[in-house]
């Protein structure tokens, strides 16, 4: 997979929690996840077309999601209903529209998001490709940045 796919969502997701929550955020050590399941209990999804094909997940645990959305909005959030789904998916299109300023040399169609809540779910990937998890450190907590794409460099 190529990075400079990657490296757009990343920043973009760094800036938008210092723009949007006021907070600073910054990512942890890449690694491969062997599983296309999640250890999270709140994921927002943007999925990708064209030259590359695939998703870019941002997944919580519940009490983080909760800290985010509740920084978002403005108001204490602490039961998972509509302002958490709502929140997430919000944030995920923040970052999707960020990135694109980053993303302007590829022929690229991004999705709206959508949002997955429950224990052990599973967003399916392009079957053969890897993805790459970055641990995204905040204030707030830890959450993860899962990106699953089919590029050209890995098609040749």
């Amino acid at each position: 997979m190529d990075v400079s796919y990657v490296n757009p969502f990343v920043t973009s997701t760094i800036e938008t929690l210092k723009k949007m929550l006021n907070i600073d955020g910054k990512a942890g050590k890449l690694s491969l996840k062997d599983s296309s399941m999640h250890s999270y209990d709140v994921t927002g999804v943007i999925g990708l077309t064209g030259e590359a094909a695939g998703s870019i997940c941002l997944s919580f645990p519940q009490d983080v999601a909760f800290k985010v959305v509740s920084a978002l909005l403005g108001m204490q959030v602490t039961t998972m209903g509509d302002e958490v789904t709502d929140g997430i998916g919000e944030l995920v299109n923040i970052v999707a529209g960020n990135s694109k300023q980053y993303l302007t040399n590829y022929n690229l169609s991004i999705s709206l998001p959508k949002v997955v809540v429950g224990k052990n779910h599973t967003v399916a990937s392009i079957s053969g490709v890897p993805t790459i998890v970055v641990p995204i450190l905040s204030a707030l907590g830890e959450f993860a940045m899962e990106i699953s794409l089919k590029t050209p460099e890995a098609a040749k």
